[in-house]
């Protein structure tokens, strides 16, 4: 089937579809499934990451060599022939790319890497990597460490094949280094790097990191000659015509973001949008010449957005009562402080390192306690951000704002931090301001979202990617509010609801949205539930019982691997640079414990059946509003039918999408399924929804206001296709789908429509309405509009 729309090249697509690519699911993968997406209504493809990754990579984000396509997913040739096919299907062609970072995991699969090894600061692609080459020789941390700081490990140490070999590792010997005979400690000693402990990398390591991973080292894209090299290959495929966007990863790590872009926009004509998480409140940098975020800022508003709000006290009082902490602000403070002292120590070293000394300390007596302070100055201001970084100049009062906290809760060191500050302001594209801007953005991600969200677990569904679990619930206003702001200064931005990197997917934060309606019977049953069968950390305990829940059914090692990911990210009983291996076992035993107790098994069945239906509800609201909203929505593959996935690397499973094209194909021969487990109605609104944006490319936002008993349970909003004089689209969702039936229903209630001529048809049903008009409005019953489906894709013609 051949589609007679089209995706211009500059031009935004109406919506795109995520496809997680990997050895198992290639790019000739992907291009058999172009057809099935033009017939769902995609408006473009938007592929992972597809340069030479990492051998055996799972997900494209380790890339080691940036000039070609990898070979695992087909090579260039494969990559042709997609875009060739999806021209022909009228679809664009969307890529992730990673410009912060490389994989160095193994050096022998990185050219540029291998270079700098063998000759260090003489390499040509010295200047690609962030190392510190005054430090001495480039640290790499891989050694086993047994105590003695991995000396004992030295002696495993072999010369291979004219290499450095550590197990199945290789590393380069410099020319003139080693001869036969020669001693391979000796040998090691002479090479422009060191292999030491594992254990030194969060401390003490010479390259920038993305995060604190020691296998992915950071890349200077703001360099000129980096940036052409590393971008060269996407580049080229764009002036071939075969890309119309992309999607580019981690932007808060770059030197500097707003160059970056502003270079990329220079080279690059197409949609670009950042991956960059936004505090509520918080905008993009108006300097920045792309469309937008990849909308974690949406997934907020629209899963706040069904959450009930009477729910938190109850759920404050269990978490509170099970031992888990409930102040969101003291959880953040002491991970960060983790993240930004322990983790990243050896970036906080680097940036203190940049400090000139106070006035009236350049004789210090005691210089080690004056780094010390530094070393604490500058930890303390990384922790203190109430956004991911500041972009200086553009973002000098969030920098202000920073300043002050830390100030205030370390007093002692408001002398250091003002010189910092000082420093900073004086010279805001200087390296100390680069450095710290970068680092916090590390700190806040590392802290926050992959430790604090891990122990604070009062409620699952708010720990999510730009969430923020001290915000309960989103009332219909901040979501119209969130709406229009979006329609107005970034229309062209993604927004998403299930990504590769969120905690859970869409449908388990809404069933356990639908908890948020009944929290003192979930809190029962916890207290009941662990009474018999307890996790061995309280917010471990609690965020298992709320995970078995939201994903039910699900099988013994799904769970036990995501809860001991989940006990390593929060720190508390494992970690995963220490592990208890007892809690781990208790850990890794507890679903098999759980699911074979019959009792105990019946029972958790029973409170998921009590949700079930309103968690279906739930999930086709929010698909609704995400999808006929502002923006342009993003379908993570696989998610147009229910789909119960946790934390990578779990939503990167395989899809089965023979079964959705089978389902596809009923829906096209006129078939209205129902609301049940096959997840067959979420196909039909995401079918209908994203047909709907590319036939009529609705624009502007207007809020939609029900009357009647029951309004505070509808969500409306009404917008206008492209030609069109009147608002003639309208979505409706229903919110808080238990407490409408516990009061009773729609009854009375009734929607306002937006006037003008022509009648309204709901593209799900087919039905015509009929509305009533009232005081020269025209309303529409809502318990006619949802009799069939808990939501409504209304069209005027």
């Amino acid at each position: 089937m051949t589609s007679t729309h089209s995706t211009p090249t500059a031009a935004a697509p109406t919506s795109t579809y995520r496809l997680q690519l990997s050895p198992g699911f290639t790019l000739e993968d992907a291009a058999g499934l172009l057809d099935h997406l033009d017939r769902l209504g995609v408006g473009a493809l938007y592929l992972s990451p597809i340069l030479t990754a990492a051998p055996g990579s799972g997900h494209g984000y380790d890339v080691v060599d940036p000039t070609a396509v990898s070979p695992a997913l087909g090579g260039d040739a494969a990559r042709a022939a997609l875009a060739a096919k999806a021209r022909e299907c009228g679809l664009g062609v969307v890529v992730d790319i990673v410009p912060n970072h490389m994989s160095v995991a193994r050096p022998d699969a990185n050219p540029w890497w291998w270079d700098v090894l063998e000759h260090g600061r003489a390499s040509v692609y010295a200047r690609c990597f962030d190392v510190d080459f005054d430090a001495g020789p480039v640290l790499v941390p891989v050694l086993a460490d047994d105590g003695d700081g991995g000396a004992s490990a030295l002696d495993d140490l072999r010369v291979v094949d004219g290499c450095l070999a550590y197990h199945d590792k290789r590393y380069p010997l410099a020319p003139g280094t080693y001869a036969p005979g020669d001693r391979v400690g000796d040998v090691h000693g002479r090479q422009r790097y060191r292999l030491v402990s594992w254990r030194r990398g969060d401390s003490e390591l010479t390259y920038r990191r993305f995060f604190d991973v020691d296998g992915l080292a950071a890349v200077r894209v703001e360099e000129p000659g980096v940036f052409d090299a590393t971008h060269a290959e996407i580049l080229r495929w764009a002036e071939l015509g075969q890309l119309d966007g992309l999607r580019v990863d981690h932007v808060d790590g770059l030197s500097d973001p707003g160059g970056y872009l502003r270079r990329l926009a220079g080279r690059f004509g197409g949609w670009v949008v950042v991956e960059k998480v936004l505090a509520p409140g918080e905008s993009l940098p108006q300097s920045w010449p792309v469309a937008g975020t990849t909308g974690y800022d949406a997934l907020r508003e629209v899963c706040g957005l069904f959450v009930d709000p009477a729910g938190e006290a109850a759920f404050t009082a269990l978490a509170r009562e099970q031992g888990v902490e409930v102040d969101a602000q003291a959880l953040d403070e002491g991970a960060r402080r983790h993240a930004a002292t322990v983790l990243l120590r050896a970036e906080v070293r680097r940036i203190a390192a940049l400090l000139p000394p106070r006035a009236g300390d350049r004789a210090d007596p005691d210089p080690e306690g004056a780094a010390r302070r530094g070393e604490e100055a500058v930890a303390e201001l990384l922790c203190a951000f109430g956004v991911y970084r500041s972009y200086l100049p553009e973002g000098e009062a969030d920098w202000a704002a920073a300043v002050d906290r830390a100030r205030g809760r370390r007093p002692d060191l408001a002398p250091d931090l003002e010189a910092v500050d000082r420093l900073v302001r004086g010279d805001p594209s200087g390296e100390p301001a680069r450095r710290i801007q970068q680092t916090s953005g590390m700190v806040v991600a590392m802290g926050t979202e992959n430790t604090a969200f891990y122990r604070g677990t009062r409620f699952a569904a708010l720990n999510e990617v730009g969430g923020d679990p001290s915000r309960f619930a989103v009332d219909p206003g901040e979501f119209h509010d969130g709406a229009a702001r979006r329609e107005a200064s970034r229309p062209a931005a993604m927004t998403t609801l299930s990504t590769h990197d969120t905690k859970r997917s869409e449908d388990v934060r809404a069933r356990l949205a639908a908890l948020s309606e009944t929290p003192e019977a979930f809190a029962g049953a916890v207290r009941r539930w662990t009474g018999r069968c307890a996790l061995p950390e309280p917010a471990l305990n609690l965020l298992g019982w709320q995970t078995l829940v939201g994903a039910w059914p699900i099988g013994q090692d799904r769970l036990a691997e995501y809860l001991l990911k989940a006990a390593r990210e929060a720190r508390l009983g494992t970690s995963w640079t220490d592990r208890d291996a007892d809690f781990e076992e208790r850990v890794r035993s507890w679903p098999g414990r759980v699911l074979g107790d019959p009792a105990l098994r019946q029972e958790v069945a029973s409170a998921v059946e009590s949700v079930r239906a309103a968690g279906w509800s739930n999930s086709l609201g929010q698909k609704a509003v995400q999808l006929l909203g502002p923006g342009v929505p993003d379908v993570y593959q696989g998610t147009e039918l229910w789909d119960l996935s946790l934390v990578d690397p779990d939503n990167r499973r395989p899809v089965d999408h023979r079964a959705r094209a089978d389902m596809l194909a009923r829906l096209e021969e006129g078939w209205l399924p129902p609301v049940d487990g096959t997840g067959a109605a979420k196909l039909h609104l995401v079918r209908t929804c994203l047909r709907l944006r590319r036939e009529l490319r609705p624009a502007g936002y207007l809020p939609l206001t029900a009357s009647g008993r029951a309004a505070d349970h509808a969500v409306a909003f009404a917008r206008t296709s492209r030609g069109a004089r009147h608002p003639d689209v309208v979505a409706v969702a229903t919110r808080l789908p238990l407490g409408l039936a516990g009061g009773g229903g729609w009854a009375d209630t009734v929607l306002a429509l937006p006037a003008g001529p022509g009648e309204w048809t709901d593209r799900l049903t087919g039905r015509v309405l009929a509305p009533a008009r009232t005081d020269g409005h025209t309303c529409a019953p809502l318990a006619e509009l949802l009799r069939s489906y808990p939501v409504a894709v209304l069209v005027r013609r």
